[in-house]
């Protein structure tokens, strides 16, 4: 095999711990939420500066709270800014683990068609049987319509 970008092998034991994690990730985070599209294009959005703007009017409120109406509720204001805090650092941690597993199952599936094109290509050189005619046929089916593509491209008549 001329590609190897990765070489991974996960133990049973290994994976049964990780599913055991990602289920305790799932039952100490089950209070995140899943928005549809429509409610995200609807929600107010905060970036850098609106939550600078954000910090100061707690400070500001929490210095003077009778000034808000009753309906403001000032503990959920603060305990929505903790959470936050909280929340960030292990979201970026998930984050890059999961773009890590990305990347990799993106490797080893690129190490994988490697592997199986050049297979294909030293079976095509080395002659037929049933073996080569099957793998041909998948070919066929995975490359249909490839080579009107690149005539196209190249301006040649399909």
């Amino acid at each position: 095999m001329s590609q190897n970008v990765v070489s991974l092998s996960l133990s049973s034991d290994q994976i049964e711990q990780v599913q055991g994690a990602l289920a305790v990730l799932e039952r100490n985070l089950s209070g995140l939420v899943s928005l549809s599209v429509e409610e995200r294009r609807e929600l107010n959005k905060m970036g850098p500066k609106s939550e600078m703007f954000a910090r100061k009017a707690h400070d500001v409120i929490a210095q003077s709270p009778d000034m808000m109406p009753g309906s403001f509720n000032l503990k959920e204001f603060a305990a929505d800014l903790a959470a936050l805090d909280q929340l960030r650092p292990v979201v970026a941690r998930l984050v890059a683990l999961a773009q890590r597993g990305e990347d990799t199952e993106m490797a080893l599936g690129s190490d994988i068609y490697s592997a199986a094109l050049e297979g294909y290509r030293f079976a095509k050189l080395a002659g037929k049987g049933a073996a080569l005619d099957e793998l041909r046929n998948q070919a066929s089916v995975r490359f249909a319509g490839q080579g009107r593509r690149r005539a196209a491209a190249a301006g040649e008549p399909t």
